[in-house]
């Protein structure tokens, strides 16, 4: 692996600003990286080498002292539901291979003003829709760990070629834990913003989706928790097109000395021992800091779950013939089954919104007692690929794996993913949530829970 494809984005756009490397040599280094281990892992799926480097060039004409954006130079990724101008937005699913949006997404924008340079599309599972990343489009992303295994979805595409070196960062989003899900597969870090933090338009499905886009974000990911903070602070901010888009201070009060509530139990699951061997040990890393650190057990986590899910399907008709249309027989049955599931013991509307809003307010006061709480990502270890779609077990698979997912969408509260360390074979990690718009308390905890925890990645495939 060249050294370059090695770096994170900001050590990259420092070298990139002190001349000591061209904005070239890093595009080339990283398409060169995607010909040798692409095929192996099929997370590129639309490559725009030429304008990349024609950007790269651009960036290298600029005079030193005016390199001033965060990711001069840099590439980075795009998942194929955010638009770019230039590439298509396909959603995975054949009827959109050929839409070519008409305007960059406002992540993408940002991205490009502070001089990152787009590198290549990526993978997703069709519509987004699973924990899974494959679709009839562009075929299956495989896990650079064991390919028998989910890289997780829906992001899995990025996550997958940040892990091994075809990408120093990249951008994807989260409804149902889509950022986290892949990070923690493919052991990268993501970041989950607050929704509202970054501002959120998909021109292909109509700017807005129903109820369940109060759920959705746009964020980051990356190699390193300081990629993830340049990342927030370039695309963060009010865009006129997201009305829930705010302004909002990036930063706030500190405790005196933090508290972390330490997540090891989820009601009706057993954690793997890794899972529970990490999240102690991020929690003697923030003790050995000066945080106070005790066990915790998150409000009403069966509530929350249970809210999120008729939140997320709430819009949807199971016998939606455009969606028949468009997704695989075994998909489309697979979401009909989620659907089913969570549309037991019906609420209206308004019900839902009411109760939605309680649980924010207590889970506000719980985040307030403690400045974070560091918990599992998955209630469990990557599964075999499909395992999702089983007919028998697959809706039950997803309910189980999401359980500590859920907070974050239904609440709306921002949490950082981090990769911890290597467990049989496989990459482990934690899970860090903190209160509305405070990421940067979630990032306070998992720097410094970084510190002593080197990123698994990036791999060879395996």
């Amino acid at each position: 692996m060249d050294e370059l494809c090695r770096r994170t984005a900001s050590e990259l756009a420092q070298r990139i600003r002190a001349g000591e490397v061209s904005s070239r040599d890093v595009v080339e280094a990283h398409l060169a990286r995607i010909d040798a281990v692409n095929p192996a892992v099929n997370a590129v799926v639309h490559r725009i080498d030429e304008s990349a480097l024609e950007a790269a060039d651009a960036a290298d004409a600029v005079p030193p002292a005016e390199r001033t954006g965060a990711f001069h130079g840099v590439p980075f990724t795009i998942k194929e539901n955010i638009d770019c101008v230039g590439s298509p937005t396909t959603m995975g699913v054949p009827a959109l291979a050929n839409f070519l949006p008409q305007r960059d997404a406002a992540l993408v924008e940002r991205m490009k003003l502070a001089g990152g340079v787009p590198l290549a599309r990526t993978n997703l599972p069709e519509m987004g829709a699973r924990l899974d990343t494959d679709n009839p489009l562009r075929g299956r992303t495989y896990n650079p760990w064991n390919r028998d295994l989910t890289p997780g979805g829906s992001s899995g595409g990025d996550a997958a070629a940040l892990a091994t070196g075809m990408t120093p960062f990249g951008i994807g989003n989260d409804i149902g834990g889509s950022l986290r899900n892949p990070a923690y597969c493919c052991g990268i870090a993501s970041l989950k913003p607050t929704v509202g933090r970054i501002p959120l338009a998909m021109v292909n499905s109509g700017e807005y989706g129903g109820m369940s886009f109060a759920l959705l974000t746009d964020g980051p990911m990356a190699r390193s928790v300081a990629d993830l903070r340049v990342g927030l602070s370039v695309m963060a901010g009010r865009h006129p097109v997201d009305p829930q888009s705010v302004d909002a201070p990036l930063s706030g009060p500190v405790p005196e000395r933090p508290r972390a509530a330490l997540v090891t139990r989820i009601p009706g699951v057993e954690l793997p021992a890794a899972t529970v061997d990490a999240i102690e040990r991020a929690g003697r890393i923030l003790a050995s800091r000066g945080w106070e650190v005790e066990e915790a057990e998150p409000p009403e986590l069966d509530r929350v779950n249970e809210i999120w899910g008729k939140m997320v399907v709430g819009d949807t008709d199971p016998d939606d013939d455009e969606m028949r249309q468009v997704l695989r027989p075994v998909v489309f049955a697979y979401l009909q089954g989620i659907t089913e599931h969570f549309a037991r013991n019906r609420m209206t509307h308004a019900q839902l919104h009411t109760e939605r809003a309680r649980l924010r307010a207590l889970w506000s006061t719980w985040l307030t007692d403690y400045t974070v709480a560091v918990g599992p990502t998955w209630t469990c270890t990557p599964w075999p690929i499909d395992a999702d779609l089983d007919p028998e077990t697959g809706v039950e698979t997803f309910v189980r794996t999401v359980r500590f997912i859920a907070p974050g969408n239904v609440l709306g509260i921002p949490s950082v993913a981090l990769p911890t360390g290597v467990a049989d074979g496989l990459a482990t990690g934690i899970q860090v949530y903190a209160e509305l718009y405070r990421e940067d308390l979630c990032l306070m905890a998992a720097e410094a829970i970084e510190a002593e925890s080197p990123m698994p990645t990036p791999i060879d495939p395996r």
